[in-house]
């Protein structure tokens, strides 16, 4: 495959990189918060981005018991283990290393995450993507795939490109549809000193996070470095370089929903009327 060369396109530049704070949720489990923080509550139609990591099983070894959902979307992408969801409908599932998970909860779901395994490296991201007010309480669904069915580009360069939505400059597609905010999800191992470049849809947010190396990014080569979050400036694709040693990044996008956002705990609507109701009708079995 040869690159795809833009022309008379606006490139993204760097628009403001921050680091993640310490979290932890469900059982303990140990993670990072990198957006849904007091310094970025949101990054519209992006609600919440955790990283989580570690070999230590006191880290992640509780998981996520039985918890409820309503008004948006979950994402599960597993870098490394093995993590098994059971939810209030019947599904039940392991999602593996390169694997996804991406859950409408829509009018209402209970499901836990629990993790397969009690010694090694449990690693992965979970973001939360919101719902339009039209779609808040459709009835839950799920677009599941495992490693073998997400989309891998493998470039001339060496770089290699796990597509889990979008489609990529060269024309891969990844496996995940949602029609109305047409998302991006890929996960990038670029090669030594490799270039990279993306078209992205003007208007949409779109964001970087470094997992291993460092980037330069945009025609200004504004380093972000391991563990960032990079939000990128509007434009019409992004452009990045890796470092020396190489660099793993994931590139998430999206069209922004530009509604209110009302949040109480694991319930997004529009109205604090509504998480209101989403309390009662949970503390009365209506899930």
């Amino acid at each position: 495959m040869t690159s795809y060369k833009h022309t008379n396109l606006a490139l993204r530049e760097l628009q403001l990189s921050m680091p993640g704070m310490p979290a932890s949720d469900g059982d303990g489990v140990k993670m990072t918060r990198i957006i849904g923080t007091p310094q970025l509550s949101m990054l519209d139609p992006f609600l919440l981005l955790d990283a989580f990591g570690s070999d230590q099983p006191l880290d992640y070894i509780g998981g996520f018991p039985n918890h409820p959902h309503r008004g948006f979307e979950t994402v599960t992408y597993m870098l490394a283990g093995r993590m098994r969801h059971k939810d209030s409908i019947g599904n039940e599932g392991v999602i593996e290393a390169h694997g996804v998970q991406w859950m409408t909860a829509g009018k209402g779901i209970v499901h836990s995450e629990m993790p397969e395994q009690d010694s090694g490296l449990l690693a992965g991201f979970q973001l939360w993507v919101n719902l339009p007010s039209k779609d808040k309480m459709c009835e839950p669904k799920y677009q599941e795939f495992i490693a073998q069915d997400v989309t891998v580009e493998k470039r001339e360069d060496g770089s290699q490109v796990r597509v889990v939505a979008g489609i990529t400059d060269l024309g891969s597609i990844g496996p995940v549809q949602r029609h109305d905010i047409t998302p991006t999800f890929m996960d990038i191992t670029l090669a030594p000193g490799s270039e990279f470049n993306q078209q992205i849809k003007s208007g949409d947010t779109a964001f970087i996070y470094v997992i291993e190396g460092h980037v330069l990014v945009g025609g200004k080569a504004s380093l972000l470095p391991t563990k960032q979050l990079g939000i990128l400036e509007d434009g019409d694709h992004v452009s990045m370089v890796a470092a020396p040693q190489g660099a793993r990044v994931l590139l998430v996008a999206a069209t922004p929903i530009n509604e209110s956002v009302a949040r109480g705990g694991p319930f997004v609507m529009n109205t604090k009327a509504e998480v209101m109701q989403a309390y009662d009708d949970f503390r009365n079995n209506r899930f």
